[in-house]
């Protein structure tokens, strides 16, 4: 199971998952091939195999997480909530291959560089809408008819004389409470 998976909170879900660009596996397995015969291709290759199987970064509801290492594990988290921006860089190859790099930065101090990703910009929508459904309210249907119920009174009978006759009592009063100055400085 992997990192993020097993540090979920109660009702953390995962929104995206970031994913390696599939020209940084070519390029391994071309190092590979091509330097295969030298040490330098084998040890290029294992580098960036271990590197891209031990690296793992997403986006839940509540956090923005990467997690980098094999032996020694390095994680950088942020909660959504102290999410200030979110930057992307990407060259005209980048582009063209489909690759970038994201950059959250937060409350403080605080930054995560994520490494090169395929899709970034899906993965930047990804936080804006974990940023965005944090300030959303849920309600269940019961608070929503409440709301609504309290929103949009319904209006009183008009045959009920009773309350015909206390509302007609009511309302010189508050004429004559109206007349009275603001802060009630004029004499009374």
């Amino acid at each position: 199971m992997r990192y993020i998976d097993e540090s979920l909170a109660p009702g953390e879900v995962i929104i995206q998952r970031g994913k390696w660009p599939t020209l940084f596996w070519v390029g391994a397995w071309l190092a590979l091939i091509l330097l295969g015969i030298v040490l330098v291709g084998i040890y290029i290759f294992i580098h960036a195999a271990v590197v891209m199987k031990t690296t793992d970064f997403a986006v839940t509801n509540k956090r923005v997480v990467v997690k980098r290492g094999w032996l020694n594990r390095r994680t950088e988290e942020l909660a959504v909530e102290s999410v200030e921006g979110v930057a992307l860089h990407q060259s005209l190859w980048a582009r063209i291959w489909g690759y970038g790099r994201v950059v959250v930065t937060g409350t403080g101090d605080a930054t995560i560089n994520f490494p090169a990703m395929a899709h970034p910009v899906s993965f930047r929508r990804a936080i804006e809408k974990a940023r965005a459904d944090r300030d959303e309210v849920h309600l269940s249907p019961s608070d929503r008819v409440a709301l609504e119920e309290a929103a949009h009174p319904q209006e009183a009978p008009a045959n009920d004389d009773a309350a015909n006759d206390a509302e007609a009592e009511e309302a010189p009063r508050q004429r004559r409470r109206a007349k009275r100055s603001f802060i009630g400085l004029r004499s009374r």
